[in-house]
């Protein structure tokens, strides 16, 4: 018999419930379309929500159960009004990263026609990249999950940027296979190492581990960018860049950066993926004021949705679901085009419910 693909879901908080309702919606129609069988689906609860109710940011044996399906979706965590006692947000997610080691962080940026192009020059609304974002260490390695930051209270704090080989070592040749991948897709697939290692030891060691990566893929362009020259060229000239690689806070800030080049948050999808298992969320937040008003633009959901089919196609062969995926993007570019899809987000007038309906209705007129 073949293998039933199966999947955790943690609705979150917020607007993560309602993308995460229309996500999985827009992909029961995809599948179906595409005569895949469908996803066996657990629920777990966690959230601050959940911490407000109960004291634990994640059901009893949450995070065991999380791992045991071949993916992870996750609407959105955290409200900025409940905090744990140290002051920090509820963040169950960041401790799946680290459990996980859910080391490469894949953030598309896709410009879309008739959704807004912050750029005035024609060129960037053939923007269309992807930022590879380390997920487990870096800055982020003081954070939530490992409370590594040296303080002498209310004088001084020291966080720790933490790079270590076995990880960067998988971020690369993750890198490196991208860019492969992408241009056998038809894509430029050019990898740029994006770092600070101009002055950063840590950086430096970054780079080097990218150098000696590049040597078995040597028909793979690469090139070579300071993060602030980065930062400058997603304004200047991001039409010029496809795959990106990077440092776990580089990657937080210049995904939110390329995301608001074409469009906004509400069309920021993402993958996080490890040996084991992927995480697939919106890469915005929860947007408590506008929870539960039909206002949340959720097609950053729908697009994670179409990112884990494709993983959990080439995880288990579980047959077309990479069709399935592809049909999800396809959809989303014949909306936009069409100008079906009106997200309020930019504007228009289609809340959650209706982007979702008219998603649905355009999957099922798309050839297979």
């Amino acid at each position: 018999m073949a293998h039933i693909p199966t999947i955790s879901l943690i609705k979150g908080d917020g607007i993560g419930v309602d993308v995460a309702e229309s996500a999985f919606a827009v992909m029961d129609a995809a599948l179906l379309r595409c005569g895949a069988v469908a996803p066996k689906v657990q629920e777990i609860a966690a959230g601050a929500g959940y911490f407000a109710q109960t004291g634990l940011d994640i059901e009893p044996g949450g995070e065991e159960k999380a791992g045991e399906a071949d993916a992870i979706f996750l609407g959105a965590i955290g409200l900025p009004s409940i905090r744990q006692e140290d002051g920090t947000e509820v963040s169950p997610h960041l401790r799946l990263r680290d459990r996980y080691q859910l080391y490469a962080g894949v953030r598309p940026i896709k410009a879309y026609p008739n959704a807004p192009q912050r750029l005035a020059d024609p060129r960037a609304a053939g923007i269309d990249m992807i930022i590879l974002r380390e997920s487990t260490e870096g800055l982020f390695y003081s954070a939530a999950v490992h409370k590594r930051a040296e303080i002498i209270p209310n004088v001084e704090v020291r966080d720790i940027m933490r790079i270590t080989r076995a990880t960067t070592e998988k971020l690369h040749e993750f890198g490196f296979k991208l860019a492969e991948k992408r241009r056998a897709r038809g894509k430029s697939g050019n990898l740029t190492c994006v770092d600070k290692a101009n002055v950063f030891t840590s950086q430096a060691f970054f780079r080097q581990i990218f150098d000696e990566t590049k040597v078995r893929y040597p028909d793979v362009n690469v090139s070579y960018n300071y993060v602030d020259a980065m930062a400058l060229d997603l304004v200047r000239q991001p039409w010029n860049f496809d795959v990106m690689v990077m440092e776990n806070m580089f990657g937080d800030i210049l995904s939110d950066l390329a995301g608001g080049l074409v469009g906004g948050m509400g069309m920021a999808s993402c993958g996080e993926i490890g040996e084991t298992i992927g995480l697939f969320q919106p890469a915005h937040g929860s947007a408590p004021d506008i929870m539960g008003q039909d206002k949340a633009n959720p097609l950053a959901a729908i697009l994670s949705a179409g990112l884990m089919l494709d993983y959990i196609a080439t995880k288990t062969q579980a047959e077309n679901y990479e069709a399935a995926g592809a049909l999800i993007d396809a959809a989303v570019d014949a909306g936009f085009a069409q100008n079906r899809l009106r997200p309020m987000e930019f504007g228009g007038d289609m809340g959650t419910i209706a982007v979702t309906e008219e998603l649905i209705k355009i999957i099922g007129e798309l050839p297979k």
